[in-house]
């Protein structure tokens, strides 16, 4: 469906044109025309699929009418981490291009008492849309910076990883401040009950969206090698000193696990930096600086702070630990093969780890190529799943047979 098809307004349609966009896809077809119906909507689509711009356009299309207060925020956008909040702000700049009366401001943790001061200068001058991180807008309205009594569109982006990090309450806390006639959105990457139940709490007869978990790009090459835990560093050291690093990232389960590899591979002479959330927000902008202008070859992220990277020409992508779902997998390694180029993505797979990617293997509907353990690093477990649970059940089985027989006699006996 053409952007012309629906029926937005002729600013927004007009900064389209400017950035060359002319196709929706599936996710903004589906849900831009509820949205401007007024509906609540929850989306249930992958990253990078165009969330952004769905629940965007059209926000953006309905205030460019002019039929909302000036002196008030119109519009709250949520967001996980300081990252993706960077990144709404950005594709607001460029969907709002010919619609300078609409304006907005980014409200997030890890900069310093200016920037705060901005915030709040922004946020009382009535702002038309506010994108936050929880934690930060919870202290402006404890603050009594902000009034959210007249937020007419309240958006909830990436809802899942908001309630993976614990921000539940505060989210619940936020949405007492807002009024009860209003339009509530929310974008998530998965359905869990507890998003759910949410959605159950703060959404009034929503248009539920749901768009099956791709598969990754076929121009993706995957491959996993399985090893022992303890020789996953020496496994990445040997895979770069074979063919060496240029645009990769790494993704590691926690942030002392990110820590850990890129002092490893430092001392290993590589060029690395480590993106975690322990880091201030200049030195995550440093970061990824140094990373987009090719300063530095490899990037070791946790999910969490890399769900808002958005580079089209890495080359490499490691899982350094398996993820715990399917989506997860299709996003990581979707950070290659950007932009029609092609990639590669290698995970490390541990013994305990090898039942959670068989898991993904059935939903990719075949085995990935497996790529042998160097002998240098010694033997690697057998990619086999193990079933200690029906083992258990056999012998307390045996064992009662036994107990069984045992009582019989001594029945007879007596």
């Amino acid at each position: 469906m053409d952007f012309y098809d629906l029926d937005l307004s002729d600013p927004v349609l007009d900064a389209l044109d400017d950035m060359n966009f002319t196709e929706c896809t599936p996710i903004q077809e589906h849900a831009i025309p509820p949205i401007l119906e007024g509906r609540d909507i929850i989306g249930v689509a992958q990253t990078g699929t165009g969330k952004t711009a769905a629940y965007l356009l059209p926000v953006l299309s309905e205030l460019s009418y002019g039929d909302y207060p000036k002196d008030a925020i119109n519009c709250i956008i949520m967001s996980p981490t300081r990252e993706l909040a960077q990144q709404i702000d950005q594709a607001m700049q460029g969907f709002a291009y010919h619609l300078p009366e609409v304006s907005s401001v980014a409200v997030y943790g890890g900069n310093d008492g200016i920037r705060y001061e901005q915030e709040k200068r922004g946020m009382q001058q009535g702002a038309d849309v506010v994108i936050a991180t929880p934690g930060r807008l919870i202290s402006h309205l404890s603050l009594g910076n902000i009034d959210l009594s007249r937020v007419t569109f309240f958006i909830l982006d990436e809802a899942d990883r908001m309630l993976d990090m614990g921000f539940l309450e505060d989210i619940l806390q936020i949405v007492s401040y807002l009024p009860k006639e209003r339009q509530t959105i929310m974008f998530s990457a998965t359905m869990p009950e507890k998003i759910r139940q949410l959605a159950r709490t703060i959404l009034n007869n929503p248009v539920e969206v749901k768009l099956a978990v791709s598969r990754p790009a076929d121009k993706i090459r995957q491959m996993a090698c399985v090893c022992y835990e303890a020789q996953k560093i020496k496994l990445v050291t040997h895979l770069f000193r074979q063919k060496p690093p240029q645009r990769v990232i790494i993704f590691a389960g926690s942030k002392i696990k990110v820590k850990d590899l890129n002092i490893s591979l430092h001392k290993a002479g590589f060029n690395c930096r480590a993106m975690h959330s322990d880091l201030s927000q200049q030195e995550r902008d440093e970061v990824m600086y140094s990373f987009r202008s090719a300063q530095t070859d490899i990037l070791v992220a946790t999910d969490i702070v890399a769900r808002g990277i958005d580079i089209d020409d890495i080359s490499l992508v490691i899982n350094f630990d398996v993820p715990h779902d399917a989506e997860d997998y299709v996003h990581r390694i979707g950070r290659t093969a950007r932009a029609g180029a092609g990639g590669e993505a290698v995970t490390l797979v541990s013994e305990k780890d090898i039942p959670l990617f068989k898991q993904i293997e059935n939903f990719l509907g075949r085995e990935v190529e497996k790529l042998p353990l160097p002998e240098s690093l010694g033997e690697a477990p057998k990619y086999v799943c193990q079933t200690k649970k029906t083992h258990r059940k056999r012998n307390f089985s045996h064992n009662t047979k036994k107990r069984t027989k045992k009582n019989f006699r001594s029945k007879k006996n007596s």
